[in-house]
């Protein structure tokens, strides 16, 4: 994944519920409307976490994958 496909960056990594989803919370006020953040985390429940976030908040999860033990979350940030 390069960095062109996003324009900020989050690494949650080794941090437990609720501790990523706070961060991104964060993060997230820091990023214009329609750019998008990279998330890494290590945490599994951020499976369930982060799109229920988005969903919540009006941000747009464009795509979940899992790279070795870390799960990548690309966000676009609803207006």
């Amino acid at each position: 994944m390069s960095a062109a496909e996003y324009d900020a960056e989050l690494d949650a990594s080794g941090l437990f519920c609720p501790e990523p989803v706070m961060m991104l919370h964060n993060r997230i006020n820091d990023v214009e409307p329609g750019k998008v953040l990279r998330v890494t985390a290590t945490d599994p429940s951020t499976t369930r976490d982060i799109p229920r976030f988005c969903q919540f908040l009006g941000h747009e999860l464009l795509s979940h994958t899992e790279q070795d033990d870390r799960f990548v979350y690309l966000i676009r940030r609803g207006s």
